[in-house]
């Protein structure tokens, strides 16, 4: 059974960090590209940050400077460090790990960044 499993949301104030983890299992994680997500309130859901299974990083404009995502393919799991968040970071936020073939959702983890 696959399951993708995020953790470390929570609240911060603006200026705050937090880094999300998306653990993987009955996958070969390390054959998997990993996107993270997030859907705020009354809108689409969007992607902040990619990584292909090589390594290699894409971030959307809204948060380069200052998310950073990573992964550890001996723990199967994978990472988004958030740094100096802002309100609008606010959502709940996705890890998605897919291949050509194959794609899987995590459950979300809510990220809430008010003073």
């Amino acid at each position: 059974q696959v399951q993708l499993v995020e953790s470390g949301g929570g609240s911060v104030q603006p200026g705050g960090s937090l880094r999300l983890s998306c653990v993987a299992s009955g996958i070969a994680f390390n054959q998997y590209a990993m996107i993270w997500y997030r859907q705020a309130p009354g809108q689409q859901r969007e992607s902040v940050a990619s990584i292909t299974s090589f390594g290699a990083t894409l971030y959307a404009d809204s948060v380069k400077g200052r998310f950073t995502i990573s992964r550890d393919n001996a723990k199967m799991t994978g990472y988004l460090q958030m740094n100096d968040l802002k309100p609008e970071d606010t959502a709940v936020y996705y890890c998605n790990c897919l291949t050509t073939l194959q794609n899987y959702w995590g459950q979300g983890t809510q990220v809430t960044v008010s003073s």
